[in-house]
């Protein structure tokens, strides 16, 4: 289904209401890594419940809608992904915080 991007979105000043409390929650948790850890976890299984359960059944089932799709996601920003730290980046970014740093002849 095609949508004029001039037109205003419905949902975004939902949407925008939402981020800011989600954002206002996380201040408030801030320096308390286990409650940060937490919103991150349920971004992630909210983030994957919406992607497996609302979008990609809709998907569009003729070439000409998917193309629409496809040229939007290119347009505006792709598929929309939330990012894991790797471990080790963590591990380094701990050592680094607590004065460790890399040995550079390793």
């Amino acid at each position: 289904m095609e949508r004029d991007h001039n037109a205003p979105n419905p949902c975004e000043a939902e949407l925008t209401r939402l981020l800011a409390a989600l954002l206002d929650l996380a201040h408030q948790q801030e320096g308390d890594s286990l409650a940060t850890l937490n919103i991150l976890r349920s971004l992630s299984a909210t983030h994957a419940q919406i992607r497996d359960d609302l979008f990609l059944p809709h998907l569009p089932t003729t070439r000409h809608d998917l193309a629409n799709l496809l040229r939007d996601m290119e347009e505006t920003g792709g598929w929309p992904f939330i990012e894991r730290m790797r471990l080790q980046a963590l591990l380094i970014n701990l050592d680094w915080q607590m004065g460790i740093y890399p040995d550079p002849e390793k």
